[in-house]
């Protein structure tokens, strides 16, 4: 006999050696009094399957042990770990569960060691499952199939044991769902089909059971503190024996249950929504809105638009009030309405710093809530007060500020952040071009009379408002600025070269402001006539300014002017601080005792209404420097005045105010003058651009160009294309009148 022919296995043989150590390994998992494994026991299991494979055909065993691979699994499953599991339910039954699925692991690993042989060839050759897999289909397809459903319903049972307060072993519930995916080799579908799906229905039912009575029990906060709560739970679940890929579904449900469903009973609750959370300024409650909100779709809208409906009546209350209070002080004098202006644009900007606070810090700076801020503010910052716009009481406040004496007393640090808040809210105003030219006459004034407080504050702010609104905003303020500094150049050079020609003295001490026409406010200039005093003066400057420059044209402002005259009263003489036109005025009684209102006139070569102004402020107001016949409150042009030479003040100098002009009436012309230029270049180059174009798309355009500076009025658009078409810069189409083009 051969050698190979006598050590041939025969199958019944060999597999009789197999069972025995299958049934030790049986027995030690079961826990009976069994000696563990040798390398000896477990190389002799190995070679056996190792020659029972590489014998000969017909000899070689290698599908025959692979079925009955399978088949150890399957008896041992159907004869011991079915039955111990079936008897079993609930948490115990869980237990056994989890035990039997350790086990079979165990079972798995040993079993594939011994018969590894298989797995190296005869199953890689024949593209059949690996022995591993074919162990865990085994428990997959007896054990899992059969209790799955038992086991998913004990597992949430348990979860909404613990939802309800009560401790529960997690640990378990964690090996258990290990189970679920595990059996998926790799693919969650078990665990998602199985478990998952009736876990997320089963969480939806619970909590839209408990939403719906404490909805009715609670109110906003105390609901919204409960959600918060649920939803950490529901993370932490997760976090201890969920897997971690149910997360975003859990929450989701929870959110929508809880949330989504309720959200507009939740927010509207009548006395602790969202408008009575931040009527009282409830700062915590209102992040847990925004924080509860903002995880469902679309959840803040609805927050905002609350807001924006907060704040626009916060707003507008303001308005009223300082309307209110400007119609009980109309009969009052007019300083204490302009006084009542800048505490409404104070209140405005605290309102501001309020809720711009809110955005930051209780809605984490959503843009949602920038929005809404922006379309508040810009609804009730643009109603105007007591017949006064916006930009106007902007630029006013900012003179308050920025003017020497102004009803304002703040700190360096306290000026710059006021201003930077000013800047702030021009941003919602729309007639932005409004407030430059008030905020320019306005600057003007501070500028020409020496009455700003500071230069360093009026470049800041001129900064800030050109990084708000662009530099074309700001060029001519900027040049003004410049100009002074230009001007006292000027002087000091004009001074010197008194110095140097003795006999071009112009008898009294004269201070010239030259100021560049373009960046200035335009100012009425009268041909005064002046007194002989003066003539010699703007004589002597003339031929200074020739000397350094031979192009520029000289235009006297008088009406800007201001002189120290000495009035010599019987009893005391007095210096008189008066503006030029006063002081010509007073100076035709050096010569004249009496003079009437007509000789004035005509003396001065002045209009009506200026006449009016000078007489009525040297003979009806404070200061009585001039008789008035008759002695009535009003000027008139049959008056007869005469110098009051019994005048006596106990001051050594008085300054005599002549009252501004009211300049809101020119100041909107020149606005509306300049809005038309602007409207037709827009047009212009729109048109240049796109050579033919409908009405619509133009005013939209158009629209979109200027809104930097003004909101335009669609019908004053329309007139400028009228008016453009009549110039020959744009034609109608002939089939179309809605269609415009351009015509080079």
């Amino acid at each position: 006999m051969t050698m190979n022919q006598r050590n041939t296995i025969d199958l019944d043989q060999g597999w009789d050696f197999m069972q025995q150590g299958i049934i030790k390994l049986k027995n030690i998992l079961e826990g009976l009094p069994e000696p563990q494994f040798s390398s000896e026991d477990y190389m002799m299991l190995y070679t056996t399957i190792y020659n029972m494979c590489t014998q000969k055909p017909p000899h070689d065993y290698s599908q025959q042990l692979y079925d009955k691979y399978r088949e150890s699994f399957e008896e041992y499953i159907t004869s011991t770990v079915l039955p111990s599991l079936r008897e079993k339910h609930d948490e115990f039954m869980l237990r056994e569960l989890v035990k039997r699925w350790s086990n079979h692991k165990i079972m798995v690993r040993w079993l594939s060691r011994f018969f590894h042989y298989l797995d190296r060839y005869f199953i890689s050759r024949r593209s059949l499952p690996p022995l591993k897999e074919v162990g865990l289909t085994c428990f997959r397809d007896l054990v899992y199939q059969e209790l799955n459903a038992k086991v998913r319903d004990a597992v949430i049972s348990l979860i909404d044991q613990e939802r309800e307060g009560e401790q529960i072993d997690r640990a378990l519930l964690k090996n258990v769902l290990d189970i679920f995916v595990e059996i998926g080799m790799g693919q969650m579908e078990y665990y998602e089909n199985d478990f998952e799906a009736a876990l997320l229905n089963d969480t939806a039912a619970y909590y839209s059971r408990k939403a719906s009575n404490w909805i009715l029990e609670d109110s906003c906060p105390d609901y919204m503190l409960k959600a918060e709560e649920c939803l950490k739970r529901e993370k932490d679940r997760v976090s201890h024996y969920l897997h971690l890929s149910s997360e975003t579904k859990l929450l989701e449900k929870v959110q929508h249950e809880l949330l989504s469903v309720y959200a507009t009973q939740l927010l509207e609750k009548e006395h602790s929504g969202c408008h009575a959370l931040l009527r009282d300024d409830k700062i915590e409650d209102l992040s847990r809105m925004c924080r509860l909100f903002s995880k469902i779709p679309r959840g803040l809208e609805p927050v905002a638009n609350i807001f924006k409906q907060h704040v626009t009546a916060e707003g507008t209350t303001l308005v009223k009030q300082a309307e209110d209070a400007a119609s009980n002080k109309k009969a009052e004098k007019r300083d204490v309405i302009g006084l009542q202006e800048q505490l409404f644009v104070r209140k405005v900007i605290e309102l501001h710093d309020k809720f711009m606070a809110y955005v930051n810090d209780c809605f984490v700076n959503q843009s949602l809530f920038h929005k809404a801020l922006k379309e508040a503010f810009e609804i009730f910052c643009n109603k105007g007060v007591a017949g006064s716009s916006s930009a106007e009481l902007l630029a006013t406040f900012c003179d308050n500020i920025l003017k020497k004496g102004g009803s304002e007393k703040l700190s360096d640090e306290a000026i710059e952040e006021t201003l930077e808040k000013v800047v702030k809210l021009l941003a919602y105003i729309s007639d932005k071009d409004l407030f430059a030219e008030f905020y320019r006459k306005k600057l003007a004034r501070r500028l020409l009379f020496d009455k700003s407080a500071n230069d360093e504050h009026e470049r800041s702010i001129l900064t800030k408002l050109k990084q708000q609104c662009g530099g074309q905003f700001t060029s001519k303020m900027e040049g003004m600025v410049t100009d002074l500094t230009l001007a006292r150049e000027n002087q000091t050079s004009f001074e010197a070269y008194l110095n140097y020609n003795q006999n071009a003295s112009p008898g009294i001490d004269l201070t010239v402001t030259v100021l560049t026409t373009g960046f200035w406010p335009s100012y009425k200039s009268f041909d005064l006539n002046l007194p002989a005093e003066m003539v010699k003066c703007v004589e002597v400057f003339r031929e200074f300014y020739q000397t350094k420059t031979k192009h520029r044209k000289l235009t006297w402002i008088y009406s800007l002017g201001t002189c120290n005259i000495n009035g010599r009263f019987e009893p005391k003489t007095i210096e008189l601080i008066v503006t030029t036109y006063q002081a010509a005025a007073l100076l035709l009684f050096n010569s004249s005792d009496r003079l009437s209102y007509q000789e004035i006139m005509t003396q001065l070569n002045l209009s009506d209404d200026d006449v009016v102004r000078l007489l009525h402020s040297l003979s009806c107001a404070k200061y009585k420097i001039l008789n008035k016949e008759p002695n009535t409150k009003t000027v008139s042009s049959t008056d007869v005045f005469e110098f009051n030479s019994k005048f006596t003040d106990k001051m050594r100098r008085i300054k005599i105010p002549l009252p501004p002009v009211d300049e809101k009436k020119k100041v909107i012309e020149d606005v509306d003058k300049d809005r038309r230029y602007a409207i037709d270049a827009s047009i212009v180059r729109i048109m240049k651009s796109r050579k033919v174009l409908g009405y619509q798309q133009l005013v939209m355009e158009c629209v979109e160009q200027l809104g930097r500076m003004f909101k335009p009025d669609v019908k004053a658009i329309k007139k400028r294309i009228e008016d453009l078409i009549t110039r020959d810069y744009l034609e109608r189409d002939k089939d179309n009148p809605n269609l415009f083009k351009y015509l080079a």
